[in-house]
């Protein structure tokens, strides 16, 4: 696992290394291998399939402009997610529904490639929460209803298989302050499906 995950990390700097010096292809090949990710763990904190979308979107065109900040001290994916959580914290404190422009969730500047926006009628872009069963729904609804602190390590933790340690860095909190929150997050989804699924 270690093996795979250095040279998942490996193919990563290669790519982002091509992208800073102006190969777009590279770019895109991230895109095309994190959206589908990105887009589920957006879609599990925000709740909302279509401010999901949004918080990708928004999270890809920062990574592209701020390219240039990535030093490599942590992996290029662990850098992506915590953009992606960035967003969708902001998504969860914004009470207007930000309207789109027209077809295009925003307007690329000169000389940046656009973003895949998420749709509801492509398969790759549905995160696996998408069309799930009761109990998965039930599941959701916890973790809607949670705060954004025990939410975010939740879904890194059980739903994204993410360790521990790879977490706290993300997150830029300890390794014990994540198992907590881990912990504490758990038992509100115990209590939560005790008290509707339980009771049925």
């Amino acid at each position: 696992m270690r093996n795979d995950r250095r040279h998942t990390s490996d193919d990563d700097a290669v790519q982002v290394n091509s992208w800073r010096k102006g190969d777009f292809a590279s770019f895109e090949a991230l895109v095309g291998k994190y959206q589908k990710r990105m887009l589920n763990v957006a879609f599990r904190i925000t709740g909302d399939y279509e401010n999901a979308c949004e918080v990708v979107q928004d999270a890809f065109v920062a990574a592209f402009r701020g390219i240039d900040s990535f030093r490599g001290s942590v992996r290029f994916s662990s850098w992506l997610t915590a953009l992606v959580i960035a967003y969708s914290r902001d998504r969860l404190q914004q009470r207007p529904v930000l309207q789109r422009n027209g077809d295009h969730f925003f307007a690329a500047s000169a000389g940046e490639p656009s973003v895949p926006a998420g749709n509801a009628t492509d398969a790759s872009c549905v995160p696996d929460g998408a069309g799930m069963d009761v109990m998965n729904r039930h599941v959701q609804a916890c973790i809607t209803s949670m705060l954004a602190d025990f939410r975010v390590v939740l879904v890194l933790s059980d739903l994204q298989n993410v360790p521990c340690s790879e977490i706290g860095t993300i997150l830029r909190i300890r390794e014990a302050t994540v198992k907590s929150r881990l912990f504490q997050a758990r038992e509100m989804v115990r209590d939560y499906l005790a008290r509707t699924v339980g009771e049925r």
